[in-house]
């Protein structure tokens, strides 16, 4: 269950484009890229055989029998409820939560949240100091997310489309990646991130032994 606040990342890129509807949402005419809606949209998306996620209805969902009305429904609630709270949360630190995905399953009659929540590869954030200013002046919002990393992508011809190869990443942008997420974390958690100054082996070594305490 994707939720958007803003029109921004892949809304944005279809709006652009000319069309004016998005997983069977209407989307208002006049809005320039990372305004606000008048109120969030849900914009659902299910898994592809391969590849990327398939953007889908509220309509297309219940048609196709992948989630019964009555089970949908309370998603759109449960999925409206946490985003209003993530928004809280992040207004607390200074940040608006421009849009996020949740995963939801589902074991007997109980419906659950899954995978993360809120975290850069999940959510995007926006300063909310100086964004109304920027908006104005026609700005690009700073971004705390990983949506620069798709667009660095993009630029360098990269969609993850067949026949296409993944461009190779300079250090210097690694670099810059790695201090856009810690700036997130540090902002989120109003915690001071430690740095720890590891080898490319023992890099290696410390992911998969977390990797293996986590089972």
């Amino acid at each position: 269950m994707v939720v958007r606040g803003n029109l921004t990342g892949h809304a944005w890129r279809t709006y652009k484009s000319g069309k004016r509807e998005l997983c069977g949402v209407t989307l208002p005419e006049g809005l320039k890229e990372n305004d606000f809606f008048a109120s969030p949209i849900i914009t659902p998306t299910t898994k592809a055989h391969e590849g990327h996620d398939e953007d889908i209805s509220r309509e297309e969902i219940i048609a196709q029998g992948l989630v019964s009305k009555e089970d949908y429904e309370k998603l759109e609630q449960y999925t409206l409820a946490l985003f209003q709270r993530g928004r809280e949360l992040a207004a607390e630190r200074g940040l608006i939560l421009v849009d996020t995905k949740y995963e939801f399953g589902k074991i007997g009659d109980t419906i659950y949240l899954i995978d993360e929540i809120h975290t850069p590869d999940s959510s995007r954030f926006f300063y909310a100091e100086g964004y109304e200013a920027k908006q104005q002046a026609g700005e690009q919002q700073k971004q705390l997310s990983k949506e620069f990393v798709r667009e660095w992508l993009m630029e360098n011809g990269f969609q993850g489309k067949e026949g296409q190869q993944v461009p190779e990443m300079t250090d210097e942008f690694v670099n810059s990646v790695t201090e856009r997420y810690i700036e997130l974390f540090e902002n989120i958690t109003g915690k001071k991130f430690k740095k720890e100054d590891y080898s490319k082996e023992d890099q290696e070594k410390v992911i998969l032994d977390t990797l293996s305490k986590l089972g």
